[in-house]
C-alpha cells in the first residue's frame, strides 16, 4: 500500500506497509510458526524473534539448521564452542557441503537466465547447470585440484563462473573470483597471496558496447603466479585464445561424468574474497562452506523472502560479494539472473528491460542507480511490464529518503523496497528486510536475525536515536574464517577488534531507530566533525545532490596543524550546469536551510567525476589523505579504483595550495 506524498520526503515517513496475505505466507512467518511448534516458543512480532535469536545463538542457529534440513554428516553438541571473537569452533563434528546443497532435488526448471548487452535471454536448466559442474569438476581433478587446493577465477557475470565455481566447490576446493576489469597489478595482488593451482579465464568482454580484450592480462597474471599449472580458457571472440598452453572450456565441458561432493568440515574454506585494497595489498578474507550456507539461506529464504520459482537479480561483477549472494538465491530454489554489461548501456533504463524480459521478481541494484534513475526522471513502471516484480532492493551506499519515494511512485506503488547492509568481510547483511515491517523513508527495515548489531558511543555505550560506531557484539556463522596468510589472525583481529576489544567493529556510522530499524550515515573513518559535533557525509550527499544542478559530490574533513580543519565539497555539476558564484551559494543556502550552518564547507569546488572504488564507493578516505599531503601511492592501491584518473585532480588541488582553477 503506497502512503507517501510529494515533494521533500521526511527521513522515517512511511511509505509501505505489507498486506496481511504477504506478512501471512511469508517465509519469516513460516518460520516463527515452526519455531513455536518445534520449540514452544511463540513470539508476538519479529522485534521479540529478534531478541532471541541474538540471545540464544545456541539455539537459533541449530534452528536454523533444522529448519532447512541441511545435508550433513556428523552432529554438534553445540553451535559453537565459544562466543568470544574472533569466533572459532562453528558446528564442530559436521561435515557438509555447500554445493551439494545448492543442487538437492533439483533436475527441471530454470536455475540460470543469462544475458550481455545485446541478445536474447539464454536460460540454463537445472539439469544442464548440473552436467555442467559435473564436467568442469571431472576437468579440475584432471588437472590435478583437490580438497583445499585453489581455483581461482578471471571471469565476468557469467554461466561460465558460477559453473567453475560450484564444480571447485563439489569437490571441497577453494574458489576466488575476479572480475575481468581488473587490471594485471590488482589480479596479481590477489592470486599471489592464495596460490592458485588452476585458472579459469575469459579473453575478453563487452562494455557500454565496446569490446576489452584481456588475454595480455592473462598471460601478465600466468607469468607472475607461478604456481597456476593449468590454465582454461573461455572464448568470447573468434579465433584461437592467444595464450599458449591454455586449455579451452569447451574442451573441458565435453568431459563426462556424475557430479559427487565432498563433505567437508562446516568450517572448511569455500572462497577467498578480498576487501578493496585501496591501501595496500587487499585482504584476503576466507569463508566456510557452512557458514556462507546458513548465513545465505537465513538472509535470502527469511529476509528476502526468496521462493522457489523466484527470479533474483542483483547489478554486479564477479569481484563483488553480492555476486555470491546472487549465486545461493540457487540456495532456496529460486533462479539467479546474470548480467555481463554496462548498467546504463545502450541507455539507462537497460536494467528495466531486463527486469521485464525475465520476468525478474526481485531487482538488486545500488544506491546511486536509484538516485541516477530519479535524476534522470525515468518511468520504468509505465515503460515496461513490470508485473512479477515484487521488490527492489539496494546496497553499497545509503539512499535517499526522496529515492525510497521515487520506486513507489514510478516503479510501483505495491513494491517491497528493502536496503541491506554489510559488507565482504561477513559476505551477508546484518542490517536488511523484513516482510512483516512496514518500509520507512531513509531505513534500512531491520537487525538481521542471529546479529547482535548496536550503535555504539566513543567510550563504547550502546545509543539509540543517535549515531554512533556500528558494531556486533556476537559471533556470526560467515564471519571470517581467517585471513589468508595472517597465521598468528594479528591483521584479522586489528582490522575489527582493535576498537573494542571482543567486539567486531565494522566501521560505519549508524542510527539504530527505537523501532529497530537503523540507517547508515557513511563510514567512520571518514568522520566530518565540525565545532565538536560528527557529521554524517551522506547527509551532505542527500542535500546536495538532490538538487538538479548536481550529478555527483564528495565531501572531505582534513585535520589540520595548529587544530584546523579544513571541509571541503568537490560537486559534479550535471549536464549544461556550471558552477558560478550563483549556484554555489544556492549550495550553502540549501545546507544552511536543511541541515545547519556546521554543516557548510569551507569551499565548494567542481570537479569532472568522484573518485570510485570498482564496487562504486566514493574514496572519501584516500582523498582526505591526499589533501594532508599524503603521496598518492601510499593512500590508494589504483588497481581498486574504477578511474584513477580522477585522484589526479586531488594531487594538483593540493599542489595549487587548495585554489580552485
Amino acid at each position: 500500500m503506497k502512503e507517501e506524498g510529494k515533494g521533500k520526503v521526511a527521513e522515517g515517513s512511511l511509505l509501505w506497509t505489507p498486506g496481511q496475505e504477504m506478512m501471512r505466507e511469508s517465509n519469516m512467518r513460516k518460520f516463527m510458526d515452526w519455531v513455536d511448534r518445534t520449540r514452544g516458543l511463540a513470539f508476538d512480532d519479529y522485534s521479540t524473534l529478534w531478541k532471541w535469536s541474538v540471545e540464544n545463538i545456541d539455539g537459533f542457529w541449530k534452528a536454523v539448521m533444522e529448519y532447512f534440513d541441511v545435508l550433513l554428516t556428523g552432529n554438534a553438541v553445540r553451535a559453537l564452542e565459544s562466543m568470544d571473537m574472533p569466533p572459532k569452533g562453528w558446528f564442530s563434528g559436521v561435515r557438509l557441503n555447500y554445493a551439494e546443497n545448492l543442487f538437492r532435488d533439483r533436475e527441471g526448471g530454470t536455475a540460470l537466465l543469462v544475458r550481455g548487452e545485446e541478445g536474447p535471454v539464454t536460460e540454463i536448466t537445472w539439469h544442464r547447470l548440473r552436467k555442467m559442474t559435473a564436467s568442469m569438476a571431472q576437468c579440475l581433478r584432471s588437472a590435478g585440484v583437490g580438497r583445499g587446493d585453489r581455483v581461482a577465477g578471471f571471469l565476468p557475470n557469467s554461466a561460465e563462473a558460477v559453473v567453475a565455481f560450484l564444480a571447485a566447490a563439489s569437490i571441497g576446493a577453494v574458489w576466488s573470483g575476479c572480475s575481468p576489469d581488473l587490471g594485471s597489478r590488482s589480479v596479481i595482488d590477489r592470486l599471489e597471496q592464495i596460490a592458485p593451482k588452476v585458472l579459469v579465464a575469459v579473453d575478453g568482454y563487452y562494455y557500454g558496447g565496446k569490446w576489452f580484450d584481456r588475454t595480455g592480462t592473462v598471460r601478465d597474471v600466468m607469468a607472475a603466479v607461478k604456481p597456476i599449472g593449468q590454465l582454461i580458457m573461455v572464448k568470447r571472440s573468434a579465433g584461437e585464445s592467444g595464450v599458449e598452453g591454455a586449455l579451452d572450456w569447451d574442451e573441458c565441458m565435453g568431459h563426462e561424468a556424475d557430479l559427487s561432493f565432498e563433505r567437508v568440515p562446516f568450517d572448511h574454506p569455500l572462497w577467498i574474497l578480498y576487501s578493496s585494497g585501496t591501501t595496500g595489498l587487499p585482504k584476503a578474507i576466507v569463508q566456510s562452506h557452512g557458514g556462507i550456507l546458513l548465513e545465505h539461506l537465513k538472509l535470502l529464504s527469511l529476509h528476502a523472502d526468496l521462493k522457489e520459482g523466484d527470479r533474483f537479480f542483483w547489478y554486479t561483477t564477479t569481484s563483488w560479494m553480492m555476486w555470491n549472494v546472487l549465486v545461493s538465491a540457487m540456495l532456496v530454489g529460486a533462479s539467479s539472473i546474470l548480467y555481463d554489461g554496462s548498467a546504463s548501456y545502450p541507455g539507462l533504463d537497460a536494467l528495466w528491460k531486463l527486469a521485464e524480459d525475465t520476468s525478474m521478481t526481485l531487482f538488486g541494484t545500488s544506491a546511486s542507480f536509484i538516485s541516477a534513475c530519479m535524476k534522470a526522471g525515468l518511468e520504468p513502471g509505465s515503460k515496461y511490464n513490470l508485473s512479477a516484480l515484487k521488490s527492489v532492493s539496494y546496497t553499497g551506499s545509503p539512499l535517499s529518503p526522496e529515492g525510497f519515494a521515487w520506486v513507489y511512485g514510478s516503479v510501483g506503488k505495491d513494491e517491497w523496497v528493502t536496503g541491506i547492509s554489510g559488507g565482504t568481510d561477513l559476505c551477508t547483511a546484518f542490517l536488511c528486510g523484513c516482510p512483516l515491517l512496514p518500509v520507512r523513508a531513509g531505513e534500512l527495515q531491520c537487525r538481521a536475525l542471529g546479529a547482535d548489531v548496536a550503535s555504539f558511543s566513543e567510550d563504547g555505550r550502546e545509543v539509540v536515536g543517535e549515531m554512533g560506531e556500528l558494531v556486533i557484539r556476537k559471533p556470526l556463522p560467515s564471519m571470517p574464517v581467517f585471513f589468508w596468510n595472517d597465521g598468528d589472525n594479528r591483521r584479522y583481529t586489528e582490522s575489527y577488534f582493535s576498537m573494542f576489544p571482543g567486539i567486531w567493529r565494522h566501521g560505519d556510522w549508524v542510527k539504530i531507530t527505537p523501532g529497530g530499524g537503523a540507517v547508515i550515515y557513511g563510514r567512520s573513518d571518514s568522520t566530518l566533525k565540525r565545532h565538536g559535533v560528527r557529521i554524517g557525509s551522506s547527509e551532505i550527499y542527500r542535500c546536495v545532490e538532490s538538487m538538479p544542478e548536481i550529478a555527483d559530490s564528495l565531501v572531505v574533513g582534513v585535520e589540520e596543524s595548529g587544530g584546523g580543519y579544513y571541509m571541503p565539497l568537490f560537486v559534479v555539476p550535471s549536464a549544461g550546469n556550471v558552477l558560478d558564484e550563483r549556484l554555489v551559494g544556492l549550495i550553502r543556502d540549501r545546507i544552511r536551510r536543511e541541515l545547519s550552518p556546521r554543516h557548510i564547507p569551507d569551499d565548494i569546488i567542481a570537479i569532472s567525476e568522484v573518485p570510485r572504488t570498482l564496487n562504486g564507493k566514493k574514496l572519501e578516505v584516500p582523498v582526505k589523505r591526499i589533501l594532508s599531503g599524503r603521496e598518492t601511492a601510499a593512500v590508494v592501491n589504483t588497481g581498486s579504483v574504477s578511474n584513477p584518473g580522477a585522484l589526479e585532480f586531488f594531487v594538483e588541488f593540493r599542489r595549487r595550495g587548495r585554489k580552485n582553477g
